[in-house]
Parts: structure tokens; C-alpha cells; sequence
């Protein structure tokens, strides 16, 4: 209790250090709605959402489009997580329940549109939260939704929506198109600083999806603007990604979740602790304080979880503590934890499924030399820089 009594005083003086938003933040639909969504009248249209798709007065996209003069909607699909985003395993079709349409999963039988699924329909519109984290599928389904629309010669429209985490840092090792699949949709790094409006664009750019493509731009965000400072509400993205620290966090933390080490789920803290039975959380927290890294804390913890990884089993570990949401650099941290698990433990921690979600051989083999993260992470620049420049052509905001 004392330590959650912590990361709660330390969230708020940061929030409250940070700069006053200055203007409310307009999305996608926020900028549809009040055009009255004059860019698809005379469309039959399928929506591509979840619950996070809703305008800053909380009214559902969904809604929106339904009750929209001149628009058809006539079919809806649902990602990861399913239409509610509560559901942490493959889901089926299902109603929703206000306009009695089908909402097709794209999370189950299937992850990309089917033509029977895309019958009546001539335009396909996206709005759904992503993190800003390149294995963090949202953004997987919006690339087979695009891939669907140029196969069935459909058009494709983009509701902007922030990058919750930033438009200006980017991190970690660039993805290689051979290594593309659902958990790494394109070939970007795993901090990729864009929105999923500028994503679609790269997608479509570099890939040659024969798609019309149109975003409807957020207004008033910038990229420095982290999502406290939009002034609008969160909404949980998925049933882990429970406030926005862990949304900072789940591009570092998420990293080791393919191993033998709990991430948090199934406590209320998911990617805001870590450990294992037969991790020692002192010395862990230790070794990491050492390290001296900027903008975190590591703090010794016990924890059992309810469900997933190590459930009903107590496990030693560390709590992580943002202390300084500028400074904090998520994927560094995240090397510099796998790096000490493996020189702490190396007869204990299992790194065969490491490279699942870090997919780059050559950052894997490095960390299981012990080499020195930092000096891993010098190796990345370059592709980094060729990204840079690789993104600028399809980035929308300033």
C-alpha cells in the first residue's frame, strides 16, 4: 500500500510540473463530427473501432457515423481485445447492442477484413487509441485493414488520434521487413513517435498499398505533447494498459514479457512491476538505482498475480517508479532491466522467447553476452537516423 501511496504522489507532482494545456486537443472524429462528417456522405461505410473510439465528450464514433445525415454504416470491426476491450484472448463476432450491427472480429478467425465481411461497404474508417509502442497491435489490424481496402479497391480514412507517449523520441532497433508479422507491423523502431494517421501514411508509402488514403487530422496536438497535456480523458486501450504510466512504460517493461519474468498482469500495477519466483527483488533494484538512469526509480517488491504468468505464486521483484516523465527513456530501461536479468540470474531467466517482441538478433545475442546496454544501444543510431529521415515525408504535425 505505502509503495502504490508513492507512485501516486510521484505521478501527480509531475503532472502537476508539467506545462498548462493551453488548448483542448481536437481527434479525428472531433473534427468529422463537427464538419458533420461531410467527407464520407454518400458512403457506405465499415468502422474499425473499439471503445476508445469517441469524441472528447465521450460519444462513440460509432454513434456518430450511425446518426450522421447522407452516411451508411452498415458494417463494424473490432481488434485485439474485442469490442469492449476487455478480453485478453481470441473473441469472436458479436452485436453491438445501439444500432444492431454485426461487429466482425478481426481477432479471431481472422486479422484481416474478408470480402464477405466487406460486402455494401466502399470506404473503411479507423479510430482506435494506440500507444505508440511498434508491438502493440492495433496498429497490425489497421495494416491488414489497408492491405484489405487496396485487394477490394475500397477507400480508407484515418480518425487521427495523439501519440499518447510523444512525437519526438523515438528508440530502440529498427524492424527489418523480413521480421514483419501482427507484433511488428512495419519497419519502424519500437519507439516510433507517430501517430496512427502518419503510420497508415508510411505504410502506404513505402509499401505500395494501392489504397486512397485520407486522414483526418488531429488539431491543436504537437509532437512534444505527452497525453496529460491534450486535455483529453484517457481511456484504458486495452485491460492492462490501465493509465497512461503504463503506456510509458510498456515499450521497456514489454520487452522481457516473452520470458519467464511477471510483467504485472494479473495485479493492479501491469507493466509498473516485474519479477519472478526465483528473482531477488533487493538486488535487482539495486543494480538498476546503480545504473543511474534518468527519470525512473526501482524499488524492491513482493507481488502475487492473480492470473496470467506465475499466478497464485508470490514473486520478488521491482516496482518501477517514473519519477520525471521528460527525462524517463522507456526502451533504455527496458535493456538495461534485460541486461541485468541476465547478469543477476543466468541460471534462472529463460530468454528463448526474448527475441519475440525485440525482434533484431542482434541486440539478443549482445544481451545474452552481458554486453553493457548502453553500449548496445549505440549501435542502433544509425538505423535510427536513416528512420528520421524515413518518416519525415509522412509526419502531420509540427
Amino acid at each position: 500500500m505505502r509503495g502504490s501511496f508513492v507512485l501516486t504522489a510521484v505521478v501527480l507532482a509531475t503532472l502537476t510540473s508539467a506545462p498548462p494545456v493551453l488548448a483542448q486537443v481536437r481527434t479525428g472524429i472531433d473534427v468529422l463530427a463537427a464538419d458533420g462528417c461531410a467527407s464520407l456522405r454518400g458512403q457506405k461505410v465499415g468502422l474499425i473501432t473499439n471503445h476508445t473510439g469517441r469524441t472528447s465528450h465521450g460519444r462513440r464514433t460509432v454513434d456518430v457515423l450511425h446518426q450522421a445525415d447522407g452516411v451508411q454504416l452498415v458494417a463494424l470491426f473490432s481488434p485485439e481485445h474485442g469490442w469492449q476491450g476487455i478480453v485478453d484472448k481470441k473473441v469472436g463476432d458479436t452485436i453491438d447492442a445501439a444500432t444492431q450491427l454485426k461487429v466482425f472480429s478481426l481477432y479471431g478467425k481472422t486479422r484481416r477484413p474478408t470480402k464477405e465481411m466487406l460486402a455494401g461497404v466502399d470506404t473503411l474508417v479507423f479510430d482506435i487509441q494506440d500507444i505508440g509502442c511498434r508491438f502493440y497491435t492495433y496498429i497490425a489490424t489497421m495494416r491488414e485493414a489497408l492491405e484489405a481496402a487496396a485487394e477490394h479497391s475500397l477507400r480508407f480514412v484515418v480518425l487521427d488520434r495523439p501519440n499518447p507517449i510523444g512525437g519526438l523520441e523515438i528508440a530502440g532497433p529498427v524492424l527489418k521487413s523480413a521480421h514483419r508479422d501482427f507484433v511488428a507491423a512495419h519497419t519502424i523502431p519500437l519507439r516510433h513517435g507517430m501517430t496512427t494517421g502518419e503510420l497508415a501514411r508510411m505504410m502506404v508509402g513505402e509499401n505500395g498499398i494501392a489504397v486512397e488514403l485520407e486522414v483526418i487530422q488531429c488539431q491543436g496536438w504537437q509532437r512534444a505533447d505527452l497525453w496529460h497535456e491534450t486535455g483529453l480523458p484517457w481511456i484504458n486501450p486495452s485491460p492492462n494498459m490501465r493509465r497512461l504510466t503504463q503506456a510509458l512504460t510498456y515499450p521497456g517493461v514489454g520487452l522481457v514479457e516473452g520470458t519467464n519474468v511477471s510483467v504485472g498482469r494479473g495485479t493492479d500495477t501491469p507493466f509498473e512491476i516485474l519479477g519472478a519466483p526465483w528473482c531477488d527483488g533487493r538486488k535487482l533494484a539495486q543494480h538498476l538505482m546503480s545504473e543511474d538512469l534518468p527519470g525512473i526509480a526501482f524499488v524492491p517488491v513482493r507481488f502475487q498475480p492473480t492470473s496470467s504468468k506465475h499466478k497464485g505464486v508470490e514473486c520478488s521483484g521491482v516496482h518501477i517508479l517514473v519519477t520525471d516523465w521528460r527525462t524517463f527513456q522507456p526502451v533504455r530501461t527496458g535493456l538495461h532491466i534485460a541486461v541485468a536479468l541476465h547478469t543477476l540470474f543466468p541460471e534462472h531467466w529463460d530468454t528463448r522467447r526474448l527475441n519475440w517482441l525485440l525482434r533484431h538478433q542482434p541486440t539478443f545475442e549482445a544481451i545474452l553476452k552481458d554486453t553493457p546496454a548502453d553500449d548496445i544501444i549505440k549501435t542502433w543510431r544509425r538505423s535510427l537516423d536513416v528512420f528520421r529521415l524515413r518518416r519525415r515525408t509522412f509526419l502531420l504535425y509540427e
